[in-house]
């Protein structure tokens, strides 16, 4: 589950930079001297994600000038909102460092240049140095996988390998670098086999004034060792040039532009962690599928929520890349279907906890009308695992019917906390939309004629009387009792988002009236960051400005996002609503999604 705000371990929030593509994670690229704590992967068959790291640093890059290593102060931007990288100008020498994540590649790339800037000649060496010292499996908690860890020269990269292999081959990482280049040399220092996980690369040489040097260093990730040999050679075969503007040509096309730079910044950026943070490729079976993150620094990181993948993420992914996104719901679909409004799942569709979620039942077919509305794809529809999958979805939601009323229940709220009574008029919101959208593509008209009769139930037992004003409550159980109450992961404010009234309903209106004066306490009315936060995490949420942004509220959401760090830029859970830091739930992938997401249908 969730773990409430008093019992989530709370970090010291460090700066990092983040970038990757399908296959292969950096969520933690420390800001302070560039170096990559640890790299990740999927893999389906462990049902989660492995990531390699070390201590101080899985891979840094260093620099030398006449032997004597320079302390890096890097300065930092993002090329495109998403390939990280950084220069440093020490004793007149300019360093540079690029990140490169190239998009459909096994692995990733280390450019580095250096700029003599000085009147005289000076010996230069650049490269990357690091240790391998553990490496985690994490489905929300990570654990260590205690044997197996090998390092071995390679013939094929001319280089080593790291590998995990703990009686069989799980996950290898191999670097290489240009065999042809003057002035290159390999050394993995006297110590390196004895020692078993340090090395050093670098590329030595004489610059003169004005001489530039670089270094490219390719990893290959992979299976086994000649899979990881392999997929770094092919990105050296192509060339780091090559591979950067494909890379740059790929992200160019899924842009957003708008006036406001910080909100364009904060638009892309979320829109790229979200399409490779909540989304992705398994090392194993390269499979797509969905997860909360992949960033271990994520709570509940690399574990599946129909609600937070296919309401919060999707949107934002299939706006992104429509073929990708068609191959994703397939996956999802595919490997899904079986528990789909369970609690929690692993990438596999296996529960992960249990527990019963309306909204999450519902979120698969909200999740392919968007998918319809932006490809104009229908024949999705024909999927087999996806056309079997919709009766049974239709099924699951006929289960939680009232016997004569036709209202909804579910067991936990969109928090994924216990609901105090049983049905949730956002959840029945969500279940009208899905009835309507059966009833065309199944041909039922059973399900047109109930989706007016939940309409129907909604205004007759779910507005309620509080404080002289009609208001829709949170839940109610059908024998009088209800409660006032908002989450901003299944808000109320969205109620005209998802069509069941307008902007203009009086109802509506006094209920966000309420819930956004300082009398409600998880308001934050009249403080900074002015939105709603709960009981799961009693600040401003992020989602909640979302929310804000989808539901008229425009204005004081992008004041709220002008006065947010939140993640380094990055979607959080929630904010500190006075100085707009984390407090919960840094880098939260299917959160950046939405954020993306909203922004963009602000744009317009």
């Amino acid at each position: 589950m969730r773990l409430p705000l008093r019992f989530v371990r709370r970090e010291k929030m460090k700066a990092y930079q983040v970038t990757g593509n399908e296959y292969v994670s950096l969520p933690t690229i420390h800001e302070e001297n560039g170096s990559i704590e640890g790299i990740s992967c999927l893999y389906m068959q462990l049902k989660g994600m492995l990531e390699m790291k070390g201590k101080n640093g899985l891979i840094s890059p260093s620099l030398f000038i006449d032997g004597q290593q320079i302390s890096l102060n890097p300065v930092w931007k993002r090329e495109h909102y998403w390939i990280p990288t950084f220069q440093s100008n020490a004793l007149g020498i300019l360093f540079r460092c690029t990140y490169l994540a190239p998009v459909g590649e096994r692995g990733f790339v280390i450019h580095l240049e250096v700029e003599n800037n000085t009147a005289d000649a000076h010996l230069i060496s650049i490269g990357v140095q690091g240790s391998w010292d553990e490496t985690l499996h994490t489905v929300n908690e990570s654990i260590p996988l205690e044997t197996g860890k090998q390092v071995k020269l390679s013939g094929w990269n001319h280089m080593f390998v790291y590998q995990q292999v703990p009686g069989m081959p799980m996950i290898s990482l191999a670097p290489i670098v240009s065999d042809d280049q003057p002035f290159s040399e390999i050394d993995q220092g006297a110590q390196w086999w004895q020692d078993g996980f340090q090395y050093d690369i670098y590329k030595k040489e004489t610059l003169l004034s004005g001489q530039r040097g670089q270094l490219d260093v390719y990893w290959g990730l992979g299976y086994e060792e000649v899979a990881a040999a392999a997929s770094a050679k092919e990105m050296l075969r192509q060339g780091y040039s090559a591979l950067l503007d494909r890379t740059i040509q790929w992200l160019s096309m899924r842009e957003t532009y708008c006036d406001d730079e910080h909100i364009r910044t904060l638009l892309n950026t979320n829109r790229f962690f979200a399409f490779f943070f909540a989304s992705g490729r398994t090392i194993d079976t390269e499979e797509l599928c969905m997860m909360t993150s992949r960033s271990p620094r994520y709570y509940v990181s690399a574990a599946y929520w129909d609600r937070d993948s296919l309401l919060w993420a999707f949107p934002a992914i299939v706006q992104a890349d429509h073929l990708y996104t068609r191959e994703l719901l397939v996956s999802i679909f595919r490997r899904q279907a079986k528990n789909f409004g369970i609690h929690s799942r692993y990438i596999d569709g296996t529960v992960l906890e249990p527990g019963f979620e309306l909204d999450e039942l519902c979120a698969p077919v909200i999740a392919l009308e968007r998918y319809m509305n932006l490809s104009q794809d229908r024949t999705v529809l024909k999927e087999p695992d996806i056309a079997s999958a919709l009766w049974s979805i239709l099924a699951k939601i006929r289960s939680r019917r009232h016997p004569a009323i036709a209202l909804y229940s579910t067991f936990l709220q969109p928090t994924d906390d216990m609901r105090n009574y049983p049905y949730l008029t956002y959840d029945n919101v969500l279940v009208w939309k899905v009835m309507k959208l059966l009833g065309n593509w199944l041909d039922c008209p059973e399900c047109l004629d109930e989706a007016a009769q939940i309409q129907s139930a909604i205004e007759s037992h779910c507005i309620f009387t509080h404080q002289g004003k009609e208001i829709y409550a949170w839940s109610i159980d059908l024998d009088g009792h209800r409660d006032v109450y908002d989450e901003p992961p299944g808000s109320l404010q969205l109620l005209p988002f998802y069509g069941f009234c307008s902007m203009n309903d009086h109802t509506w209106m006094n209920t966000m009236s309420l819930i956004r004066n300082d009398g409600y306490e998880l308001s934050f009315a009249g403080h900074t960051i002015a939105e709603i936060g709960c009981k799961h995490a009693p600040h401003p949420w992020i989602l909640s400005i979302c929310n804000s942004l989808l539901s008229g509220n425009k204005d004081a959401a992008l004041k709220h996002l002008q006065h947010t760090s939140m993640d380094n830029g990055v979607a959080c859970e929630s904010v500190h609503e006075d100085t707009g830091e984390c407090t919960t739930g840094a880098a939260f992938a299917t959160c950046a999604g939405f954020l993306a997401f909203a922004l963009t249908e602000m744009i317009g």
